[in-house]
């Protein structure tokens, strides 16, 4: 029997799936991803990465207040990150570009996402094959997070900074969900549910984040959560 042979009956024994060439030869692949993130973000000074839904129009109220944030955070040093994309992605990057800020998209292709909205800078986007990877640049290279209303991937962005937070894989950095109206129900069902009646969460994780209404209020629970520390654009 040859060490092939050997190899997979020893799988089929043991019913896992066979190691495919491709899979191994993907982690290239991962690693160039992780390299060319790494080095473009790492030139890039504090930034707040902006996350929303991509179906948001431009003459929804959301967008907007999108549009809002982000200059008012350029206009306070920030840079904005965001995925690049239509919907909230391009409210968070035109109104950084147009404040004459350093404007971010880290992209991926989508279904409904198929382009790079034109506010994006184009020596600082970087487009992903891989969600995990992608993730990753936005939990690294942003002093804070701000949740938009938004879909599934805006809520797995959300509970994955929250996560990396509540166990210290991070250090910590503020966390603002924008919209009463839209949050409030999971808000109270974390509260009623994940709390008090499950106890999957301590009493102190809800201030992990702050929920929000105005772009003012979004900007500054930012700026006083640093304002002990010393931040300044190295753009």
């Amino acid at each position: 029997m040859t060490d092939e042979e050997r190899i997979k009956k020893a799988f089929e024994k043991k019913n896992w799936p066979e190691i495919k060439v491709t899979d191994s030869w993907a982690t290239f692949k991962i690693m160039a991803e992780f390299v060319e993130g790494f080095e473009k973000m790492s030139r890039i000074g504090p930034c707040v990465s902006i996350f929303g839904s991509a179906r948001t129009k431009a003459d929804n109220a959301y967008y907007k207040l999108a549009e809002e944030i982000a200059c008012k955070l350029v206009k306070a040093g920030f840079g904005v990150i965001t995925g690049g994309g239509p919907g909230i992605m391009e409210a968070g990057n035109k109104g950084a570009f147009e404040a004459n800020g350093k404007s971010v998209g880290l992209g991926i292709e989508l279904p409904f996402e198929q382009f790079v909205n034109k506010y994006v800078d184009r020596d600082k986007m970087i487009n992903f094959d891989y969600f995990f990877v992608r993730k990753v640049m936005f939990m690294k290279y942003a002093q804070g997070f701000i949740a938009m209303p938004g879909g599934f991937g805006t809520l797995d962005e959300l509970f994955e900074a929250l996560t990396l937070i509540q166990t210290h894989k991070v250090a910590r950095f503020p966390v603002v969900l924008v919209g009463t109206e839209f949050w409030s129900g999971l808000i109270d069902w974390i509260k009623a549910v994940m709390l008090e009646k499950e106890r999957n969460i301590n009493p102190d994780d809800l201030f992990l984040f702050n929920l929000v209404d105005t772009a003012d209020d979004a900007v500054n629970y930012i700026l006083d959560y640093y304002a002990d520390m010393a931040i300044s654009p190295n753009f």
